[in-house]
């Protein structure tokens, strides 16, 4: 028959074998991360688990609108040179926003019954050898649509959890380590449709391009690097 006193030494013999256990897991981790920060070559070398926490910016470039003729593309590049403390930001991608309306006017009258005809835009965003392009049609009125270069994994950002990887490797695919900065290139092209009258005398309506308004932006990822224990 077990007395208080029994089962009271049992009690802090579990205490003791839980806490034995919890050290014996927590502190390797703990000392592998000390180890790490105390010498620079090591790091973040610790191979453990973790989670990435992050967020996206927008950092204007420049921004502008342009005629662009049917067929004859408009290109620029722009310079990160022109953002203030842009060495400093972890810039993973480049965006572009477009916007567009419809110059063309369909004939009216009699015998020549017509409508305005959808265009196709088409942008691309360039940075050395990464490049997003992307259409999108006014379908007679006003459109818009995004092009979008990354150069990062985004898949990292929001997993729960991060397995067989150190600090080193995941930052290696979430930071550009100043990649981002430099030449980013913007081509916009239009390929118009000019609806025809059902009088076939009647001709053609005139589109011979369209407007184009235009936002380029740098993607900024800041984020941190968290260890996931489980005790």
């Amino acid at each position: 028959m077990y007395t208080m006193e029994d089962l009271k030494t049992n009690r802090d013999a579990q205490i003791t074998v839980g806490s034995i256990v919890f050290f014996l897991l927590a502190f390797p981790i703990y000392f592998g991360f000390a180890a790490g920060n105390a010498d620079g070559s090591l790091s973040g070398s610790v191979v453990a688990d973790y989670k990435v926490n992050g967020e996206l910016t927008y950092v204007q470039l420049d921004s502008g609108t342009e005629y662009v003729a049917d067929g004859t593309p408009w290109m620029d590049t722009f310079n990160t040179d022109a953002v203030d403390n842009a060495d400093e930001m972890n810039i993973v991608g480049l965006r572009v926003s477009l916007s567009y309306g419809e110059d063309e006017q369909a004939r009216p009258g009699p015998g020549c019954i017509s409508q305005t005809a959808a265009d196709t835009i088409t942008g691309t965003a360039t940075h050395l050898n990464f490049t997003g392009t992307g259409d999108g049609q006014n379908g007679g009125a006003d459109g818009n649509h995004e092009v979008t270069a990354e150069w990062y994994n985004a898949s990292m950002v929001g997993a729960e959890v991060i397995e067989g990887l150190s600090m080193d490797d995941i930052k290696e695919q979430i930071d550009s380590m100043g990649a981002g900065l430099g030449d980013h290139t913007v081509e916009i092209s239009v390929a118009a449709q000019a609806d025809s009258c059902t009088n076939p005398f009647g001709g053609d309506n005139e589109d011979a391009g369209e407007e184009v308004s235009y936002v380029v932006e740098l993607i900024v990822f800041d984020y941190t690097i968290v260890p996931v224990i489980e005790v």
